[in-house]
């Protein structure tokens, strides 16, 4: 299984090795009379859940909550907030799912008809009620608060360091024309997959080589829009941290999902700008000591939606194993 730092809180089973890891998703709407929820009937055990499944070789947690969702009600959207992961014991041993939020914006669903044979929306005191498996409750619940907090419905700004380079020390030439290494090359691949998580169409990178081609898969893959900003070089944000702040912080303004691809010796700035936007306890959640990021890792920020420019939750992933 691909590394990741979105880690089970094993609250309950401490010490406890995951013996299954799956992931997946409560689909939710804004219906005429208040938030939906999409419940799910599985016919193998005639049960109501929500999408979600065993994740597969070489994948992360949000990959496989992606797919599973596309597989069981043929859905494509992008992950939302985290919610709650929940635990329990199987045959194997203990089980984590891991779960998002996921925004259906009138898109028509398709059961697979095999693992799913029906959906059904309704309220979410009525899903609760429904659900066969008491854990379930508990992303449900989560996502019941935020959506009267207003954190809900969110965008993404994600935070990427550009994948391992060839070495400084091996490079002659202009900095801003080093590679990356056949390592880095690999990770670039990786990123562009994980990225498909949040599928932002918006791309903003530095325009040294390294930057570019780490987000290059991903803006091959998915015709997103890339935007190259000097403000994100090592060499801009030497000679003027506040233009890189400022890069940032524009970004923020246009409330439009993005991912921003830039340097280490950046990262501190990045991140403070967004520490801003976001509580104490989210702040704590970021990156503070060097590296920050290792080459090809990256932070999800969500913003929620309204205007307010408030940061709601916060991740972190490695996107391969090393």
């Amino acid at each position: 299984m691909s590394s990741d730092a979105l880690v089970a809180d094993q609250t309950d089973h401490p010490g406890e090795p995951i013996a299954v890891t799956a992931a997946g998703a409560i689909p939710w709407r804004a219906g005429r009379d208040g938030l939906e929820v999409l419940l799910i009937h599985r016919p193998r055990y005639d049960d109501w859940s929500w999408p979600k499944g065993k994740i597969d070789a070489g994948e992360t947690v949000p990959e496989c909550a992606v797919r599973e969702v596309w597989e069981e009600i043929g859905l494509k959207a992008p992950l939302g907030i985290p919610l709650p992961p929940i635990h329990y014991h199987v045959a194997s041993g203990l089980k984590v799912v891991h779960y998002w939020a996921v925004k259906v914006n009138g898109d028509s669903l398709v059961p697979d008809g095999k693992e799913v044979d029906s959906v059904m929306w309704c309220a979410p005191e009525k899903a609760g009620r429904l659900l066969s498996n008491p854990s379930d409750v508990v992303p449900l619940e989560y996502l019941q608060d935020a959506h009267g907090r207003g954190e809900l419905d969110t965008w993404p700004l994600l935070v990427l360091r550009h994948a391992k380079a060839k070495p400084r020390a091996s490079w002659s030439k202009a900095e801003g024309e080093r590679p990356l290494a056949a390592t880095g090359s690999r990770q670039a691949q990786a990123v562009g997959r994980l990225l498909q998580a949040w599928k932002p169409m918006r791309v903003v990178s530095s325009p040294w080589l390294r930057c570019v081609a780490t987000v290059a898969p991903y803006a091959r893959a998915s015709g997103a829009k890339v935007k190259l900003a000097e403000g994100l070089t090592e060499h801009k944000h030497q000679r003027s941290p506040k233009k890189t702040a400022a890069v940032i912080e524009s970004l923020v303004d246009k409330q439009r999902p993005v991912v921003v691809c830039t340097h280490r010796p950046a990262l501190p700035t990045v991140l403070k700008q967004l520490a801003a936007h976001m509580p104490s306890h989210l702040a704590k959640l970021l990156p503070a000591h060097e590296p920050y990021l290792s080459p090809g890792e990256l932070v999800v920020c969500h913003v929620a939606n309204g205007g307010k420019k408030r940061v709601v939750a916060v991740e972190q992933f490695k996107p391969f194993d090393d």
